[in-house]
């Protein structure tokens, strides 16, 4: 996983992208179509059309990142959003690029009681 310090904000760019875009035009749309700042030290994530690739563009400071991610088998889960940006939680991220669905994960049973 990317080492992202606390506090950093994650945005999922709704929609699709062309994932032929490096980090000059992602960082473009980022401050273009979706109003955001591509040097504030958010993590930005792109899906393709057909859903198997993800592109995660971050600035931390001291340059600008570009990570890429294809699934084998199935679909990354994105937002039903047309249009925009959509935040979500520093834990959700990882559920993503796993493949899981993120929106609604599953907790595992724990104990109510030690004894």
């Amino acid at each position: 996983m990317i080492p992202v310090p606390g506090g950093v904000r994650i945005w999922i760019a709704t929609g699709h992208c062309d994932m032929r875009r490096g980090m000059r035009g992602l960082a473009l749309q980022v401050q273009q179509s979706l109003k955001g700042d591509p040097h504030a030290g958010d993590l930005w994530l792109f899906r393709g059309r057909k859903g198997d690739l993800v592109k995660i563009l971050w600035h931390d400071g001291i340059g600008m990142s570009l990570y890429a991610k294809r699934l084998e088998r199935g679909r990354f889960i994105w937002p039903s959003v047309v249009d925009g940006a959509v935040t979500i939680s520093s834990a959700q991220p990882g559920y993503m690029l796993e493949g899981i669905d993120w929106r609604n994960p599953q907790h595992t049973w724990r104990p109510s009681a030690a004894g």
